[in-house]
C-alpha cells in the first residue's frame, strides 16, 4: 500500500523530500516517482485514471519510448476497458467513453507543425467536457489549458543508481500539479 506522505517513491515506496522542498514552489506542486517495470506503470495508470474526471487534462511528456503511450494505455484501459488502445500517431486523435460516460481524448500532437492545425481538432471544447490526455504537449502552445496534470517520463543511463536488483532501468517520473491538481497529488 502506497504510503500518504509527500515523497519520492519507488515502486510502492515513498522517500521523504528534503525538508523545505513544499515551500520552494510557487503555484505548482511536484512529486517524482520511479517506476521499475511494465507493472508498475500499468499501476500508476490505474492509479491516476481513479483520480480523472470531465474536464481533466493530463500532459504526458518524454522522448520517444519513454512511456507516454504506455501510460496513457492503462489509463485508457482502467477508464473504458480497451485492453489495446491505439497510438494516436498518425490519426492525432483517438476518442474513446468512459464506463461512466465521460468522453476521453487521448492526442498524440507530435506531427502538429502549426497551433491553427489545433482548431480543427476541437480540442478546447474536449478541454471542458471530456478527460484528455496529451502526448507532445508542447504543440499546444496558446492552447494550454491552465489546470493540468504534467507527467514527464524518462528513461536515466544505466549506472547502477537508475536500476532495480534485476538490473532492469527504473523509468523516472516527474508529476507536476497545476492549477487545483496543485492540491491533489497527495492522492496518486
Amino acid at each position: 500500500m502506497n504510503s500518504v506522505h509527500r515523497g519520492v517513491k519507488t515502486g510502492f515506496h515513498r522517500l521523504p523530500l528534503r525538508a523545505g522542498f513544499a515551500k520552494r514552489l510557487d503555484m505548482t506542486s511536484h512529486l517524482p516517482l520511479a517506476l521499475c517495470s511494465l507493472d508498475e506503470t500499468r499501476d500508476f495508470g490505474r492509479r491516476i485514471a481513479a483520480r480523472l474526471g470531465a474536464g481533466d487534462v493530463v500532459f504526458l511528456t518524454g522522448g520517444l519510448g519513454a512511456g507516454k503511450t504506455t501510460l496513457a494505455r492503462a489509463i485508457i484501459e482502467a477508464l473504458c476497458g480497451v485492453s489495446d488502445a491505439p497510438s494516436p500517431t498518425y490519426t492525432i486523435v483517438q476518442t474513446y467513453e468512459t464506463e461512466s460516460g465521460t468522453p476521453l481524448w487521448h492526442a498524440d500532437l507530435y506531427r502538429i507543425e502549426e497551433e491553427a492545425e489545433l482548431e480543427e481538432l476541437g480540442l478546447d471544447d474536449a478541454f471542458e467536457d471530456a478527460i484528455c490526455l496529451i502526448e507532445w504537449p508542447d504543440r499546444l502552445g496558446e492552447w494550454c489549458p491552465q489546470t493540468r496534470l504534467e507527467i514527464d517520463l524518462s528513461m536515466p543511463g544505466q549506472d547502477d543508481k537508475n536500476q532495480d536488483d534485476n538490473g532492469a532501468l527504473k523509468r523516472q517520473v516527474r508529476i507536476t500539479g497545476r492549477g487545483d491538481w496543485e492540491t491533489r497529488l497527495d492522492d496518486i
